[in-house]
């Protein structure tokens, strides 16, 4: 016997159980709703967007350092491969992974699970909702470049020796960590859990 199947919606907000005939809940009056509303839709259209962002977050500079009058532009993998010459492996490393390997993924991950949820791709429901907090998890720390950027931005300003400004870059991977956010948010993984039952075993 599942919730769904009885009619029963479990508020997002307080996590009060009730009937989703009621449309909002008893004890904290938010919304009620037995899945979320085109949960696939917003999952995708989130996803696209964030995948447009993520072009001219790799393209674009992400760091503008002017020092002594020679202005010097970097991009995400630039600066991966400069710290990589400087033999300054862990911080090549964790650029590379946290700014280019996680959100690569995120999309990858999110696309297999709305193609599962959808019934385009056979996923075991364990495995789905593995691959989803994974996904919302490492989210928090995809923004280590644009931290980086700020610091230094903030911190080395020497006049008219060295400053470091952020380029158009960061302004576009910001907004990437914020639509594969909200993608990953607006993806309900009940949606797995629903057609695996609907599939005969």
């Amino acid at each position: 016997m599942r919730a769904v199947d009885e009619g029963l919606a479990s508020c997002h907000t307080c996590g009060r159980v009730e009937s989703a005939s009621h449309h909002r809940c008893g004890r904290c009056g938010a919304a009620l709703h037995v899945r979320k509303e085109a949960s696939l839709q917003r999952c995708l259209a989130f996803g696209f967007a964030g995948i447009l962002a993520y072009i001219p977050a790799n393209v674009m500079p992400i760091m503008i350092v002017n020092q002594l009058g020679i202005e010097q532009a970097n991009t995400i993998l630039g600066g991966v491969f400069t710290f990589w010459r400087m033999h300054a492996y862990p911080v090549a490393i964790t650029i590379f992974i946290a700014s280019v390997l996680i959100p690569g993924l995120k999309f990858v991950s999110l696309g297999l699970l709305c193609a599962a949820a959808a019934g385009k791709l056979r996923l075991e429901g364990r495995l789905a909702n593995t691959m989803y907090y994974l996904t919302e998890l490492v989210g928090r720390w995809s923004m280590v470049d644009v931290f980086v950027v700020v610091i230094l931005a903030g911190v080395i300003q020497l006049g008219n020796l060295m400053t470091i400004q952020p380029g158009g870059a960061s302004l576009a991977f910001g907004l990437m960590v914020i639509l594969t956010m909200l993608s990953a948010h607006a993806f309900d993984p009940r949606l797995i859990w629903d057609r695996l039952n609907k599939e005969p075993i």
